[in-house]
């Protein structure tokens, strides 16, 4: 397929809370190295900076990041505030607090509730905002969410926080939020080749409510932060043929094609395949290629 003037207006649009964002927008996690965090080696600057800039001038006005994400040399926010800044109006840059990494890189304590206004403060200092569009909750193994999300709720009453989400969540995570605080949007792991039905009712759910739903590693797979994964069944090799597409482009597509309310982020440091994963949002899918893909997700894993 030709990409070359395809923008993220042919995926369509979804209203994040009241902000209206492309289907296809941008994961900054590869943004600062070859692979996310402390693997690999860090990115060329100028080349990160050059990918944030061109994604805009495709039409990409949803961007999700987190202060966690750095490597040695690289921040991910630092890159976006130096890129993007003043940022377009319509420009929606959602965050994630929860994790915390040190200085040396590696994983700490995640916070507690009383901790997350300062995850919110660095994450607003490193973008040169006096607010967050969106900020996720990403849950760390606790059984309830009622007490952190409740903090950030109250965050949003200051003015601090616009919307609100929740990530790596089960659902009944989601009522539990929801009785707090609205919630525009539920970040889960989600895969053609890794079916989970815990995943598929979130899905659903957030469908029923008018929730976007927001799919991390759906590209990458099982090499997870180190990548797109480079291990494709025959399902997607044929319709990627077929369409003459990559199996990247396959997969975004397909994520995209499990609802309305769907929002594809596929991350790259790479220009070339951010062109490629936002011209992935033009690709339809036939019912019976659908239906391949499907019956070769519920016999994977």
């Amino acid at each position: 397929m030709t990409s070359e003037t395809i923008t993220a207006d042919a995926a369509g649009t979804w209203k994040l809370g009241g902000l209206p964002v492309s289907r296809v927008g941008f994961g900054a996690m590869r943004l600062t190295g070859s692979a996310a965090f402390h693997h690999g080696t860090p990115s060329d600057r100028k080349r990160s900076i050059a990918v944030l800039r061109k994604a805009v001038e495709l039409g990409v006005n949803h961007i999700d990041t987190a202060a966690f994400y750095f490597s040695a040399l690289r921040s991910a926010n630092e890159l976006i505030n130096t890129a993007l800044a003043p940022y377009p109006d319509n420009l929606v840059i959602a965050t994630k607090v929860g994790p915390f990494r040190d200085y040396h890189g590696d994983w700490g304590t995640s916070a507690r509730p009383d901790q997350l206004r300062g995850h919110v403060e660095e994450n607003l200092r490193q973008l040169g905002r006096d607010h967050l569009d969106l900020v996720y909750l990403r849950r760390m193994r606790q059984d309830s969410v009622a007490e952190h999300f409740g903090a950030l709720a109250e965050l949003r009453e200051a003015g601090l926080i616009r919307h609100l989400g929740i990530s790596a969540v089960q659902p009944r995570h989601l009522a539990e939020a929801q009785a707090i605080a609205p919630v525009v949007s539920v970040q889960n792991r989600y895969a053609l080749d890794r079916p989970d039905p815990e995943a598929d009712e979130l899905l659903r759910l957030c469908g029923e409510q008018g929730i976007a739903f927001v799919p991390f590693y759906a590209v990458a797979g099982d090499a997870e932060e180190r990548g797109a994964t480079t291990a494709h069944d025959d399902a997607v090799l044929a319709v990627a043929r077929a369409h003459g597409a990559s199996p990247a482009q396959v997969r975004i597509a397909w994520t995209l094609c499990q609802g309305p309310h769907v929002l594809a982020i596929p991350g790259t440091g790479n220009p070339d395949h951010l062109t490629e994963n936002v011209a992935a949002g033009a690709l339809r899918l036939t019912d019976d290629e659908l239906a391949r893909l499907n019956s070769a997700r519920s016999q994977a894993g």
